[in-house]
């Protein structure tokens, strides 16, 4: 069994949204000062690096993470190449088949320097949402940090998305994958008020 880790490092050099909260990581209490054990605590925002979004994120009645089922974040997935695209459109799911998976991820190569935000990155498409609900997708997954563009307001992908039920999996690294199937494993912490979480997001090969 090979399994492909697909999130990017949090670190104190992992690239947060502009003007949010950036990740750090410090040591709190030594093994020396407490005889035993090293204890870290962290802070950031849930959407830096590899994350999901909760559609609380943008929709004040939306479910928190915590609210969302476990297997929405599990299944058969497609990997498409998707690379020299400013925006991914139903035209460019055309020649695809969709039919032994209900995941979908976008492998576009369009954040290529992941220690620092990406000035431009492919976004999506409003026509993307409903086609991928109507051949069973319930989730898709992107290599940049958003499926809008930084600047957008209305955030047209995100609520496109929210409209079919297809949750947000965000930040993907997949400058090591190739296109075709395989199964994900992407688990959001257990957050009862979050409108998002970084996951541990991983590939097994079918």
């Amino acid at each position: 069994m090979k399994l492909i880790d697909i999130s990017m490092n949090l670190n104190n050099q992992t690239p947060a949204w502009p003007g949010d909260e950036p990740f750090r990581y410090q040591l709190t209490m030594s093994i020396e000062e407490t005889g035993s054990v090293n204890i870290g605590q962290f802070k950031a925002s849930n959407h830096t690096g590899t994350h999901i979004d909760a559609p609380f994120h943008y929709d004040k009645e939306g479910l928190k993470v915590a609210d969302l089922p476990p297997e929405r974040f599990f299944g058969d997935v497609l990997v498409l190449n998707m690379e020299n695209k400013k925006t991914i459109t139903k035209a460019d799911l055309l020649p695809f088949q969709f039919n032994s998976v209900n995941k979908v991820i976008f492998r576009t190569m369009s954040w290529k320097d992941r220690t620092r935000f990406p000035e431009s990155y492919t976004v999506i498409g409003e026509d993307v949402a409903s086609f991928l609900r109507e051949h069973g997708i319930d989730l898709i997954g992107v290599d940049t940090p958003s499926v809008d563009p930084e600047t957008s307001k209305d955030l047209p992908a995100h609520h496109s998305l929210y409209e079919q039920d297809l949750l947000i999996l965000e930040g993907l690294q997949l400058d090591h994958v190739a296109p075709g199937a395989y199964e994900l494993m992407a688990f959001p912490l257990k957050m009862d008020q979050a409108d998002g979480s970084p996951v541990r997001a991983i590939l097994k090969q079918k």
